[in-house]
């Protein structure tokens, strides 16, 4: 059974980013996140209380509290960037490079935190770097749409920075939450911070007017992104942690298979085969 969570997983995960894209067409991007991540807080603290670690909110330390705002920080800054490049660039050139995440969170651990890099990590880092260059080529497109236009590329840099800002920040000051309750916390910093931009940019008014198909299937995003963190925990609950989170990982293969049934977007021999480069490189980093 634990298979099928995890098969799940990857594909809630997979199909986010299809969601997200489909949803944002006319919808501002900050806006689609502010109101993407009411549906994924509802999810974060269900959560909470499948595990029951809502007995550790009144243990937390100051430094605790202090790592999980800048982490939600981070993570709001990371899920902002994703969707503006997902809003500007193709769906398939924009999540290899989000993931690359792994790559800079690695190499950061490495130079602050002093973590070995092994044969097999260090292989994985170079496969998934050769792999996303690859997979990001450039294709004729009119100026200004599709993976052309301007700004996408470094909304996606933007995005893995961020994110891998989040895994060190939690290494460092979030050792004693369970991670449950730390998403759920960070979730909290990111809800009030997306929402903060969308008073500040003047888009307030815009979520009035998101046109009913968008905003179902941005609602719909978030609930595939809780229904992946559902299915994650169910799975690592009964399964080997030593299969399951390379299954989860591997969801770029779900999301680039859904890129071409639902937005025609095609991979290139090249591209193609710079997804192969990025799943070996995952499985051994594994190893």
């Amino acid at each position: 059974m634990w298979v099928l969570f995890a098969a799940g997983s990857a594909f809630f995960a997979g199909v986010t980013a299809i969601l997200a894209k489909c949803g944002i067409r006319q919808t501002n991007s900050t806006v689609a996140t502010a109101v993407r991540t009411v549906v994924v807080l509802v999810f974060a603290w269900l959560m909470v209380f499948v595990v029951g670690s809502q007995k550790q909110l009144a243990g937390l330390d100051g430094k605790t509290v202090a790592f999980l705002i800048l982490s939600g920080l981070a993570t709001g800054a990371s899920w902002l960037c994703y969707f503006r490049a997902l809003q500007l660039g193709d769906v398939n050139k924009v999540v290899p490079i989000d993931k690359s995440s792994t790559i800079l969170a690695i190499l950061l651990a490495f130079v602050l935190l002093g973590e070995p890099i092994g044969l097999f990590k260090g292989a994985g880092v170079v496969l998934i770097a050769w792999g996303t260059f690859w997979m990001i080529e450039k294709k004729n497109s009119p100026a200004g749409t599709g993976t052309a236009g301007k700004g996408w590329m470094l909304y996606a840099l933007g995005s893995a920075v961020f994110a891998s800002l989040t895994a060190i920040l939690s290494k460092v000051g979030i050792q004693n939450v369970e991670s449950n309750l730390g998403a759920a916390i960070r979730t909290v910093v990111v809800l009030a911070m997306a929402w903060l931009m969308v008073a500040v940019s003047g888009h307030g008014k815009e979520v009035k007017r998101i046109p009913r198909r968008e905003l179902a299937l941005i609602c719909l995003s978030g609930l595939a992104t809780g229904a992946s963190w559902l299915c994650y925990y169910r799975a690592l609950q009964d399964g080997p942690a030593s299969v399951v989170v390379p299954m989860d990982k591997l969801s770029i293969l779900v999301t680039v298979a859904f890129s071409r049934l639902v937005l025609g977007e095609k991979l290139t021999r090249r591209s193609g085969a710079g997804l192969v480069l990025v799943v070996v490189g995952t499985l051994a980093m594994l190893l």
